[in-house]
């Protein structure tokens, strides 16, 4: 069995108090009870309800490239 050093979950916050915002996103690579990979996502505002959707993909390659096209999406519109 191979193991892969992975980044299974990043939070990230943004910041803006000239608008009043503060929000969180959350990426998370996760295998469910069937062993298939997905990628799990959570977005809000800090301290609200939050939403959450799951992206199942093929294989993990494919998971992998769906977080980092996600990682990179959200850093361009300032989430640290």
């Amino acid at each position: 069995m191979q193991t892969t050093a992975l980044p299974f979950a990043i939070i990230l916050e943004r910041h803006d108090p000239a608008r009043y915002m503060t929000r969180y996103y959350t990426l998370a690579l996760e295998r469910n009870l069937f062993g298939e990979w997905s990628l799990v996502r959570m977005w809000g505002r800090i301290g609200q309800t939050r939403q959450t959707r799951i992206t199942l993909c093929a294989d993990l390659p494919t998971t992998q490239n769906a977080y980092a096209r996600k990682l990179r999406e959200k850093r361009r519109r300032d989430y640290a």
